[in-house]
């Protein structure tokens, strides 16, 4: 009579712990990544009144089954549907993360390692990437600083925003190319100071800086003499290249124009001036003087820059140092005496004759300024053109195939030129010394077509892969994670830099996995162990997906199913007690 008053006992206590389980879930239904549980049973154990015997063959009876009589019901197991994937919830935080497959990220307490699904993470003070809800440090691989790759050991915090992660060091420019048609009839190829193509380029230290190259057609077709005009930094100001070497003296024949606006300006022996009434100085002698002296610190003077400029525009020139590139035939021997026609000659810059008009008697006694420049340099008139034999250029030799139009090469032979400012130093604003690369600069992209007199010709830092650009700091911008857990920084220079890599943990058995709170499984004997290495979730078919979190597994629908089920056995049971409470009664009231 008690037996069945105990089973009762028994059932009711498993269908309590079956509807714990179906409230934890239910309870959890909203909880990140969530994993749902059921409940299994099990008869607990049997009374046994009477074995089984077999049959008799002597006697010809029969086998009698076993007599057992059941105690109750027991849990037999509680199962976790680990791998049952959740719904997504869409969250737009880039540091949310949903993983797609069976894999766990790995967190870590500073003490030990624990795994889980939840992937709401964030970024700390100090830069580590860390679970919203208790702190734990998201574990992954470091980045190899010399090979700037994923290197795949032991794992530890990803601390992906610290203070070298939050900028991008600067690099120097090392290469650059030339595209675009040059027009041999565009008049700023023809024009003394030649087209000038502008080079953005940085030193090691961020600092930009443009480099003005200049292409002047010759008089040999399809020869043309790329010249380093000069070089400006971020305020546009020259910086000094007397150090930089830029190809070989070459010598290319070439028809060259000196040719004074006289209706806008004359000179009156010491100063150019203007023709307005009254006139204007425009350059006085012992500017040229001091230009000649030295280029350097007459540019740096603003008025000295300002009255030298204007000088090379009353001749046709941009600026001064292509009027002072401009070499003439000229007596070297004797400038004293400007009728001594058997003296011998050569080629002086013109500055250099100009340096002279500031003393009358220079000009063998001729007086008049504009006479005096016409007497010095041999001319019939003003308006005459120079000619010379061979103008020499400090640069390189640009040379097209004049019936095709093609590239042939510089000087000839190469494909590239070589801008040699390795040698160059500058000290920068803040006193740091400012080092530059040795740039080389491809010219293959170029052609010589007809263009209607327009040329399209331009320079690009770097190569066309994108490789040796230079690029000035930058500042961290944003981090964006990749579906194999890559995590990358972008920069505002335009660069990208791999900050490390989430890995992830997987076990043979999962389910075997022991729940520990806060959405955190710990591992055990059956589950098997973790190696403290972890695998790249991409190797098993997995993948990352961020801005997206995984949602609770739970099925309402299956849960309520349960809950009735469980109800309904759980109150069938009550009734065994309450009927065996009955029965006892009744053998109670046999005595009266």
């Amino acid at each position: 009579m008690m037996r069945s008053m105990y089973a009762g006992v028994a059932g009711l206590k498993t269908h309590q712990t079956r509807m714990d389980v179906i409230g934890n879930n239910i309870a959890n239904v909203n909880t990140v990544a969530y994993k749902s549980q059921s409940m299994t049973f099990a008869e607990l154990m049997y009374q046994t009144t009477q074995r089984a015997s077999g049959p008799n063959a002597q006697t010809g009876t029969g086998g009698v089954n076993a007599r057992q009589i059941g105690l109750g019901v027991k849990t037999s197991a509680i199962n976790t549907n680990i791998s049952g994937q959740g719904a997504t919830q869409t969250t737009n935080n880039p540091f949310d993360i949903m993983i797609t497959g069976d894999a766990f990220f790995i967190v870590n307490n500073g003490q030990e390692n624990f795994f889980t699904r939840d992937g709401s993470f964030y970024v700390d003070a100090v830069g580590n990437l860390a679970m919203t809800s208790n702190g734990y440090n998201v574990m992954g691989w470091q980045v190899d600083k010399e090979t700037m790759t994923i290197r795949q050991d032991t794992v530890s915090p990803l601390r992906i925003m610290s203070p070298e992660n939050m900028t991008n060091p600067p690099e120097a420019t090392s290469l650059a190319y030339v595209s675009g048609i040059l027009d041999k009839n565009d008049t700023n190829v023809t024009s003394s100071s030649g087209k000038t193509i502008n080079l953005q380029l940085y030193d090691s230290l961020g600092y930009s800086y443009t480099a003005r190259l200049n292409l002047k057609s010759s008089d040999n077709e399809g020869e043309y003499s790329l010249e380093f005009a000069g070089l400006l930094d971020e305020n546009n100001d020259p910086v000094d290249i007397s150090d930089v070497t830029f190809g070989s003296q070459t010598s290319i024949p070439r028809t060259t124009e000196l040719r004074l606006d006289t209706q806008k300006y004359r000179w009156d022996g010491k100063t150019l001036k203007t023709t307005d009434n009254p006139p204007k100085d425009v350059c006085k002698a012992a500017t040229i003087a001091a230009y000649n002296a030295d280029p350097t610190t007459a540019l740096a003077d603003q008025d000295q820059a300002a009255e030298l400029t204007a000088l090379a525009n009353a001749y046709g020139f941009d600026t001064i140092q292509e009027l002072d590139n401009l070499k003439v035939s000229y007596i070297l021997d004797d400038k004293n005496d400007a009728d001594a026609s058997n003296d011998t000659k050569g080629y002086v810059s013109v500055l250099d004759v100009f340096e002279n008009v500031n003393v009358t008697q220079t000009l063998g006694g001729v007086a008049g300024g504009a006479t005096a420049i016409q007497t010095v340099l041999g001319l019939a008139d003003l308006n005459q053109t120079i000619t010379s034999d061979a103008l020499d250029f400090q640069g390189y030799r640009v040379v097209f195939d004049a019936s095709k139009g093609t590239f042939i090469g510089i000087d000839g032979v190469s494909d590239t030129a070589d801008l040699n400012l390795s040698a160059l130093t500058v000290t920068t604003p803040d006193g740091k010394q400012s080092k530059f690369e040795d740039i080389e600069i491809d010219f293959t992209a170029t052609t010589m077509y007809n263009n209607n007199g327009s040329s399209t010709i331009g320079a690009t830092s770097g190569n066309p892969q994108g490789l040796g650009t230079g690029r000035k700091i930058g500042e961290m911008i944003g981090v964006s994670i990749q579906t194999d857990g890559m995590i990358y920084a972008t920069y505002d220079n335009g660069q990208t830099q791999l900050l490390g890599q989430i890995a992830v943990a997987e076990f043979a058995n999962a389910s075997g996995l022991e729940k520990q709170g806060d959405n955190l499984y710990s591992a055990t004997l059956n589950s098997g162990e973790f190696d403290g290495i972890g695998v790249n979730i991409t190797a098993n078919g997995g993948y990352m997906n961020t801005g997206v979190l995984e949602m609770s597994n739970v099925d309402l629908s299956a849960e309520f199913t349960e809950m009735i089920t469980t109800q309904r056995g759980f109150q069938a049971n009550s009734r065994i007690i309450t009927v065996s409470d009955t029965m006892l009664e009744e053998l109670v009231n046999l005595k009266r």
